[in-house]
């Protein structure tokens, strides 16, 4: 009775199936299961590693685009300069004309 009150109070049935489930499920993988090798650093580095070297290589194509984003701003800007120098030219030589 009390065996049963726990099974049922921590859905053990369910567990035990789900349990069932994934070992049946394991007989059919010709690999064994992965296992840490009890350094913490390389546990996790092939699963970090792939990740940062694809973030990098994002991060170095917004950089490419932003670099190129601002060299158009600053020909941009660099006409811009000259267009104002030449306009100042203009109104200095039509003042210098009415005078």
């Amino acid at each position: 009775e009390e065996i049963q009150e726990v099974k049922d109070e921590g859905n053990l049935e369910m567990l035990f199936n789900s349990l069932d489930k994934i070992v049946e499920e394991a007989k059919n993988q010709e690999e064994p299961a992965w296992r840490p090798s009890g350094i913490p650093e390389e546990d996790i580095r092939s699963a970090v590693v792939p990740y940062l070297l694809k973030h990098r290589s994002y991060l170095r194509k917004v950089l490419k685009e932003k670099e190129e984003e601002n060299r158009t701003v600053a020909e941009s800007v660099l006409a811009g300069r000259d267009r104002i120098a030449e306009l100042q030219q203009l109104i200095q030589a039509r003042k210098r004309a009415w005078q």
